[in-house]
């Protein structure tokens, strides 16, 4: 199987590694020529062109940054679909846009795939990030090799569009997450708490979750660095927000985390980490949020693992899948 891949940033460059980790065929493109000539050193070939990328390969992935740029991309390698391509979007998208595009791919006979990944930036690194995968069941069946691949544990969502939904629903409650961490570090400095062990308290308790336990740490070291900006947070979060007023569900919190978003995108920087917005806070009270003994970056201490479906409760297997 040949497999191209567009888009070599934080996310799409790891998830690429793992594919030529693994000792897949792969063909890469990116606007940064530094990106490219970094995979091509690892044994990666260039495409000439995105439309190049789909006439030549089986798969086309791409993670871009925003639906607009997806939709440029896809616009470019339409002409070059046909019977057989399969077409991957591993970016945080609409629903709406990625099922308008998906339909665009079917008219020419090729299959659509939206797939987005969840877990950070660490975790695609080592394969063993999660990923959402809405396309029908035997489209599933056909990528599901590929897709232990690239992670560990691999959803199947339904239709095309319903893993888009779910993932921007994830990224909201991360975001939500984020905030209320923040407010439980800088409330617990104030009252003279020792950040370490307030840090560790939240860990063996009911508080913890996938936030705390990992971007709480960078915060303490001061890092900061989550490889993830404001501007795609405030994107995706938005897009939560669309789906919410589409369906008329009245959300209180949501609009009060995309005011508190925008205020820290404004003060510190359209493309500041999102775990900058602790900085508010501790503005806002003269405390310092950092603690000895936490890493400047995250790193999966987990070993790679053979990616695997997962299951919702009750649902019925395939009888390949038992």
């Amino acid at each position: 199987m040949e497999v191209g891949f567009i888009g070599l940033g934080n996310v799409g460059g790891k998830l690429a590694g793992s594919l030529l980790r693994n000792g897949i065929s792969l063909t890469v493109s990116d606007l940064k020529p530094d990106l490219v000539v970094d995979f091509t050193a690892r044994g990666a070939q260039v495409a000439e062109s995105t439309a190049a990328l789909m006439r030549d390969c089986d798969v086309v992935i791409t993670c871009l940054p925003s639906p607009a740029a997806s939709a440029a991309v896809m616009n470019e390698m339409l002409p070059e679909v046909r019977p057989g391509k399969i077409w991957l979007e591993m970016s945080t998208t609409d629903e709406a846009e990625i099922r308008r595009l998906a339909a665009l791919v079917e008219e020419k006979g090729g299959t659509a795939v939206d797939c987005p990944v969840s877990g950070g930036c660490h975790r695609a690194d080592t394969g063993n990030i999660s990923i959402f995968a809405g396309c029908d069941r035997a489209t599933f069946e056909q990528v599901l090799p590929l897709l232990t691949r690239l992670g560990r544990r691999v959803l199947h969502t339904g239709p095309v569009g319903t893993a888009s939904t779910l993932k921007v629903m994830t990224n909201y409650l991360a975001t939500a997450n984020l905030l209320t961490c923040c407010e439980a570090l800088v409330t617990m400095k104030a009252a003279g708490m020792d950040l370490a062990t307030t840090y560790e308290a939240m860990k063996i308790s009911s508080g913890t979750s996938f936030v705390h336990e990992t971007e709480s740490q960078l915060i303490l070291n001061g890092s900061r660095d989550v490889s993830f900006t404001m501007d795609l947070i405030l994107k995706d979060i938005g897009l939560f927000q669309e789906i919410a007023e589409r369906n008329d569900v009245p959300l209180e919190l949501s609009p009060m985390v995309i005011d508190i978003m925008k205020d820290g995108q404004k003060r510190y920087g359209e493309r500041a980490n999102t775990d900058d917005i602790i900085r508010r806070l501790e503005e806002a009270t003269g405390l310092s949020i950092l603690a000895d003994g936490f890493p400047a970056e995250l790193v999966d201490d987990e070993p790679e693992e053979p990616g695997y479906e997962v299951f919702p409760p009750g649902a019925e297997r395939p009888v390949a899948a038992e």
